[in-house]
């Protein structure tokens, strides 16, 4: 656990902070960090006396022919989990530094501990996000995904569902984010991690479809709160893991179709566009020509308007700012260009399905359900 890199810090900190300078031992009584950069690579046999003590140990002027490597100071044991890992030596006279040499130990205790507990929740994400990538392969190891589990003390539980966070930029460290979503979630049957630079996968487990979607309105609220520019898309339950893969599809296409204003978008929501966007594309465009060959953007700007207001004319018109009439008068003329009615469900089928292409070829994410 006593590595040269944190040694270094160590050293580094500790010097910044008393102007004394600071010698690390490993386990051997070799230095492998100091202010004395010369000094790197000496076996310090006053620190190897107290790895094979366990004591602190004063080097005076009278005593310091005795250790080879020494000088006057004071060294003292780094104990970690009940082990002594290493040897810290401040250099001086001892009656002038003995007084601040337990607390110099305890910060050195701390920093080792905190960089231990830094690369344990470096390694437990590491192996979320090595489960996650395993679960959505088409072919699953499930005795490498169990294995992996257990490491973690996680057992996961059908259904399982998958969801995605889009930030544009993260005003944090991915960590800290990881462990704010763990935080608010509250679920130890959850994998939380990142796809990519500014997108963050849920996998969730055992939970009904409601309660996953008020977790993820938690989540919503302090991305808000935060002022992140964010989406999120949420793919169906499945109760597979081999059908993890799916959910994650669906989730990506529900960011890719769900509006920002949205916020939180269901691949049920937009199952629709979804097959549309899937759809062969000469065939699409076969469609589109037939259907708006004569239609003018005002009209297709119309037929948006009106489909997003449930074929409401009223809330079609206060949308578009013009009269009821007018509106009404469009609507007629695309009956007269397309031959579709906009106001018999049949024919509004079938625009609807043309806007949602138009609006696809055009990369748009439009409205409409």
């Amino acid at each position: 656990m006593l590595t040269y890199e944190i040694a270094k810090q160590i050293v580094r900190e500790t010097m910044n902070r008393l102007n004394r300078n600071i010698n690390i031992m490993d386990h051997t009584g070799t230095i492998i960090a100091s202010g004395d950069a010369s000094r790197v690579g000496e076996i310090h046999e006053g620190a190897a006396d107290v790895i094979r003590t366990g004591k602190p140990l004063m080097i005076t002027r009278s005593n310091e022919r005795q250790y080879k490597g020494a000088r006057p100071g004071i060294n003292l044991p780094i104990v970690f989990q009940d082990k002594l890992i290493g040897v810290i030596g401040i250099t001086g006279e001892p009656d002038e530094i003995r007084e601040f040499g337990e607390l110099v130990k305890m910060i050195t205790e701390m920093m080792i501990n905190q960089s231990f507990l830094a690369s344990q929740l470096e390694w437990k994400q590491r192996l979320k996000e090595m489960i996650f990538e395993e679960l959505i392969q088409r072919e699953i190891q499930e005795e490498s995904v169990e294995q992996r589990l257990a490491l973690l003390k996680m057992k996961l539980e059908e259904p399982f569902q998958v969801s995605l966070i889009e930030m544009r930029e993260i005003p944090m460290q991915n960590q800290e984010l990881i462990q704010k979503v763990e935080q608010l979630i509250g679920e130890t049957k959850w994998l939380v991690g990142f796809r990519s630079v500014n997108r963050l996968f849920i996998l969730t487990s055992g939970l009904e479809e409601g309660t996953v979607i008020k977790k993820l309105e938690a989540i919503q609220l302090f991305l808000q709160q935060k002022e992140i520019p964010f989406k999120i898309g949420l793919g169906s339950q499945v109760t597979e893991t081999g059908k993890i893969g799916m959910s994650l599809e669906e989730a990506k296409l529900a960011l890719l179709l769900g509006s920002q204003e949205q916020g939180i978008t269901s691949y049920l929501d937009i199952e629709t566009k979804a097959l549309i966007k899937r759809m062969d594309s000469q065939a699409k465009q076969k469609f589109l020509d037939r259907v708006f060959a004569d239609l003018p953007p005002k009209g297709i700007e119309t037929l948006e308007a009106f489909f997003a207001s449930n074929l409401n004319i009223g809330e079609a018109a206060k949308h578009l700012y013009v009269h009821r009439n007018t509106l009404i008068y469009r609507l007629a003329k695309i009956k007269e260009r397309t031959g579709y009615d906009p106001q018999v469900f049949h024919d509004a089928v079938s625009l609807q399905l043309a806007v949602w292409m138009q609006q696809n070829q055009a990369g748009g994410e439009g409205e409409g359900r």
